[in-house]
């Protein structure tokens, strides 16, 4: 693999990830997210090669990456010609959303063209879209010249990766999988997914930074929480993050409700001796007068959603190798903005611990 973020950048590192992809071969590849583990979404057995390769059920469908226009112009931009292959049809509302927030981190989910393979859809007549912003990621795709499908680059529902060395830590013994480091993600959870395939309704399937808020105050766009003002026997897509499992560490972690770090500590039986517990940095020293036998450390985390998701995948992955009985983190406050994280720690808390794996396929 490689190892030196310098050549990762160059000229000739970018061409042999993109020979790879058409040879069949996987590259990680860092997005503003999380890095993905990426392969021709046009090619069978490199698609098939994800799944293996990361221990992913076959039915969970991954998302089609595309590169912007090489003149690439937020105001001017004609995403027409990038998507039409991919999808059925396109309608006013998916266009005001492409033009608003891509390249960035918008999933969009469309009804797929009769070409889309059925092995990247787990089956379904629908197919998940972005077009990533990381400038590397861009600049294998525009070179690549076709979509990669590219589901975050760990083992299935695990913590998922935002740095190079997360990669090679995750798949060390892969000896043919190439690594494009480009740095630590920025944004650090993985995509908002909104669902455009019913042709009436835009649906949230998965929040992430952008909030429906957010969307609705640039582009006029409504976006429904699932369920919300559904008819009978609506179906939604699967898509990628939805299991009730996912992004987990092998240490057990649980959420603790304002000033219930004792109650915590009492009520999971997983806890044995040391235990790392996140405190807000508005706060100070929580104490933990009454369980002797308990050793705890405190770490600081931010009050700021944005920093907070952009460091939540680093922290986690960092507390479980540390070798800790139980790791507490704090509800997520209320608001959309904290809906990301919130969805990430929920499904981590429920994946974690050391028979996680038995999880993944919930």
């Amino acid at each position: 693999m490689p190892s030196d973020s310098k050549p990762s950048q160059s000229t000739e590192v970018i061409h042999e990830a993109v020979q790879t992809l058409r040879d069949g071969g996987l590259v990680a590849f860092p997005t503003e997210t999380v890095y993905g583990l990426g392969a021709d979404a046009r090619n069978v057995d490199a698609i098939k090669k994800i799944f293996t390769t990361k221990g992913r059920p076959a039915t969970h469908p991954l998302i089609v990456h595309l590169a912007a226009p090489d003149r690439f112009d937020q105001l001017q931009v004609d995403w027409v010609p990038v998507v039409a292959p991919w999808v059925r049809d396109l309608s006013e509302e998916a266009l005001q959303l492409m033009n608003a927030f891509w390249p960035g981190p918008l999933t969009l989910v469309f009804k797929k063209d009769k070409s889309v393979l059925p092995e990247l859809t787990g089956g379904q007549d629908t197919v998940a879209i972005r077009a990533p912003a990381h400038p590397l990621a861009q600049e294998l795709l525009r070179k690549f010249k076709g979509g990669v499908v590219a589901p975050s680059a760990n083992r299935f529902g695990k913590v998922s990766p935002t740095s190079a060395a997360d990669v090679r830590h995750e798949f060390e013994g892969i000896l043919d999988l190439m690594v494009l480091d480009g740095g630590d993600c920025e944004v650090g959870i993985e995509s908002t997914i909104v669902d455009l395939s019913s042709g009436d309704r835009a649906v949230l399937l998965r929040p992430g930074a952008i909030t429906p808020k957010e969307i609705f105050d640039k582009t006029g766009v409504k976006v429904f929480q699932a369920g919300e003002d559904f008819q009978k026997g609506d179906v939604l897509p699967r898509v990628s993050g939805s299991l009730k499992a996912h992004y987990a560490p092998t240490t057990p972690l649980r959420l603790y409700a304002p000033g219930r770090v004792l109650d915590a500590l009492t009520e999971f039986p997983d806890t044995k001796s040391r235990v790392a517990v996140a405190v807000w940095d508005a706060e100070s020293s929580l104490g933990y007068d009454g369980r002797p036998s308990v050793s705890t450390a405190e770490f600081v985390v931010s009050s700021d959603s944005t920093s907070f998701a952009s460091k939540l995948y680093r922290t986690l992955r960092d507390l479980d190798q540390q070798g800790w009985d139980l790791i507490l983190f704090p509800e997520p406050p209320a608001g959309e903005e904290w809906d990301g994280v919130r969805d990430r720690l929920q499904r981590a808390c429920f994946g974690s611990g050391p028979s996680s794996s038995s999880h993944s396929s919930n």
